[in-house]
């Protein structure tokens, strides 16, 4: 086996157009290409998908002890808690603050939990520009 890089993580959404406004326009990433029932959202590495789930299977969503978590890096987990928040996002764990940076947790409209980490950069070096939210400053 050869195996590259990660090419997709796959969400089954209960409402495929109400998960596409959350990652599209709440979260910020771009629709690469969108088919009536399948929707790949970002652009370089791996992509973010969306497909509707079953109707009859029961929807597992996720627990930060056992379930799936989707990571997204901020460069100001603050604003974008509060982006999110004042859009009716539904706020799973308060920020948190550890060594590595701080970290949020808020919930999509299927209850997967949805991670926002700040890093913490000991060394300037390593941080190129600063960041607001989920957009460039």
């Amino acid at each position: 086996m050869n195996i590259k890089k990660v090419g997709n993580v796959i969400l089954a959404v209960r409402d495929l157009d109400k998960s596409i406004a959350f990652y599209h326009e709440f979260i910020g990433l771009p629709i690469k290409k969108q088919r009536r029932t399948w929707v790949d959202l970002g652009t370089t590495g791996g992509l973010l998908s969306l497909h509707p789930a079953s109707l009859t299977a029961e929807h597992i969503g996720g627990s930060l002890d056992s379930g799936i978590t989707i990571g997204f890096l901020v460069g100001d987990v603050k604003s974008a808690l509060e982006e999110l928040r004042e859009k009716g996002v539904k706020v799973h764990r308060e920020i948190v603050e550890r060594e590595a940076g701080k970290n949020a947790v808020v919930l999509d409209p299927d209850g997967y939990l949805i991670s926002l980490f700040e890093p913490i950069f000991r060394d300037q070096a390593q941080q190129t520009s600063g960041y607001q939210g989920f957009t460039p400053a």
